[in-house]
């Protein structure tokens, strides 16, 4: 195989925010807009994933990406992989739409939610890997709190980070990781409802209409 899919991603993902740094018509073309979406326009739920901000935004994602995705090759096949990333991007997508429907304005960009679904993932196979940020913590406790903070900043709206993007991007890699190796329901049943727990926070929150 002369590319591996992490490679094609990258080259791909790369290309795209490039253009889109460049041409600004682009750009608005095939970002992610709750009103363009709802007149139509739904390959804006998948295109948007390959735009990004600026440098700094492109660097984070694909660097978090290409570690995230190297380790998790010792597990999928290129085919698995793919479906894992581009459904994490796409649930993720449906996700924000679904939080977002009624705010026509509402635009985001970035492969966060395809990320988010590969880290998760990771962090479900190996709960006990150590992630650094900043100091070191078992990826369970990690991928515990990042949940519990996107509900959070999902609330309060105080900065500018895609965090329903985050949100659905790791429910759908949670999801689609037990698709693929449902043995994990048996194996790793205490991490795996530990990490569910800010889910089922957020869909209370939802029911009650805190959100």
């Amino acid at each position: 195989m002369l590319f591996s899919f992490t490679t094609l991603v990258l080259l791909a993902t790369l290309a795209v925010s490039i253009k889109g740094f460049n041409d600004p018509a682009f750009f608005e073309k095939y970002k992610f807009n709750i009103s363009a979406i709802q007149h139509g326009q739904q390959y804006r739920l998948f295109s948007s994933g390959f735009l990004h901000a600026d440098v700094m935004h492109l660097a984070f994602n694909m660097l978090s990406f290409y570690s995230f995705s190297t380790f998790l090759s010792g597990f999928f096949t290129p085919f698995q992989l793919a479906l894992l990333y581009f459904g994490s991007m796409l649930l993720g997508s449906v996700f924000t739409y679904y939080i977002h429907k009624n705010e026509p304005y509402y635009s985001a960009i970035g492969a966060s939610g395809g990320v988010s679904g590969v880290i998760y993932c990771a962090i479900l196979l190996n709960p006990s890997m150590t992630i650094y940020m900043p100091i070191p913590m078992p990826g369970y406790v990690f991928g515990i709190l990042y949940l519990f903070y996107s509900v959070y900043g999902m609330r309060g709206r105080f900065d500018n980070i895609g965090h329903t993007a985050h949100f659905g991007g790791a429910i759908a890699g949670l999801l689609l990781t037990v698709v693929l190796f449902p043995t994990l329901l048996v194996e790793k049943p205490l991490f795996l409802g530990l990490m569910c727990l800010p889910i089922m926070v957020l869909f209370v929150l939802l029911r009650y209409k805190k959100m």
